[in-house]
């Protein structure tokens, strides 16, 4: 099988070094040369759990090197999602399945106008990357990856990956209902990702204030009445205790949303809290507090280079 990992963050540069643990053939696609020809020089090294290694891969900026694949697993920030299918089209064979473990809601919309709607593959994954610099990464949490098709199917590759996955040591399983499941990893990033950013404090300091506490609860509660309205079934029947329970224990992660700010990078509040706003305008439902969020992470965004020092 042939395996393409579409982006070099944290993520990305571990479920390649995971994966390269196969006999399948690996491939890390980037769109920066410079951090390429490192990456190639140097390879990836992981540390944390499992103990501390190092992969060789291989990485291009041309998807013409790499040819039609089996399987893209896209890892770029949402926000990238549009420009990278803009250059798959050297690989995306007849077979070819499209995996997106992104943040947020709608890439796997846009990736089905690249690819057909049977090959496009959502996916949640709790396992914890920290990227450390270019070519490390600290493998901080071992969670599960559920994956499942968009329209519901479970066709044999499906199953083939999963086994991939598990056998790498990426705990897997397929949901028929991938729109529920990342409804549901979607309401706990509303809850967490924002804030954090905002507050520049890990998960689990959220809820030792009860005015976090109650910041957090207001935005996804709004959440939950958005899935509701569109009759999304979540995992779970209290989505605020799983909130909390998520914070408590992830006490130390610094979410992907803090990352970013703490790098002065664009964050994926557009495909989180975003979404909720947009889709309450839609729906004429209020989201006062994720709109709230989502006006305080972009102000952050545009005030980067004039932010106060220590």
């Amino acid at each position: 099988m042939k395996i393409i990992i579409a982006g070099p963050g944290a993520m990305g540069l571990l479920l390649t070094s995971l994966l390269s643990k196969s006999k399948e053939e690996i491939w890390l696609l980037d769109k920066n040369k410079k951090r390429t020809a490192k990456i190639k020089e140097k390879g990836i090294s992981v540390e944390g759990l499992c103990g501390s290694w190092k992969t060789m891969v291989r990485i291009t900026t041309s998807p013409e090197e790499i040819g039609p694949a089996d399987l893209i697993i896209l890892c770029v920030k949402s926000y990238d999602t549009k420009n990278a299918l803009a250059n798959f089209k050297p690989l995306l064979g007849r077979e070819t399945m499209v995996l997106s473990v992104q943040n947020g809601l709608g890439n796997l919309e846009l990736i089905a106008e690249v690819a057909e709607e049977n090959k496009v593959i959502g996916g949640v994954t709790n396992l914890g990357a920290t990227l450390v610099e270019e070519t490390k990464v600290r493998f901080a949490g071992n969670g599960e990856t559920v994956i499942g098709l968009l329209n519901g199917g479970f066709p044999v590759e499906l199953r083939h990956i999963r086994e991939l996955f598990n056998r790498v040591g990426i705990t897997t399983k397929v949901s028929r209902d991938i729109k529920g499941v990342l409804w549901s990893k979607l309401l706990i990033n509303t809850g967490i990702n924002a804030l954090t950013a905002i507050l520049q404090l890990p998960n689990g300091k959220l809820v030792e204030s009860e005015g976090t506490r109650r910041i957090m609860r207001a935005a996804v509660t709004e959440a939950t009445r958005i899935a509701k309205r569109k009759r999304i079934k979540l995992l779970y029947d209290d989505p605020l205790a799983k909130v909390e329970a998520v914070c408590e224990a992830t006490a130390t992660n610094l979410s992907s949303m803090l990352q970013d700010v703490l790098k002065e990078k664009n964050t994926e509040i557009d495909f989180i809290n975003g979404v909720i706003v947009r889709l309450g305008q839609e729906l004429s439902i209020p989201v006062p507090t994720n709109l709230l969020l989502l006006d305080l992470v972009k102000t952050i965004e545009a005030t980067y280079a004039t932010r106060a020092r220590s």
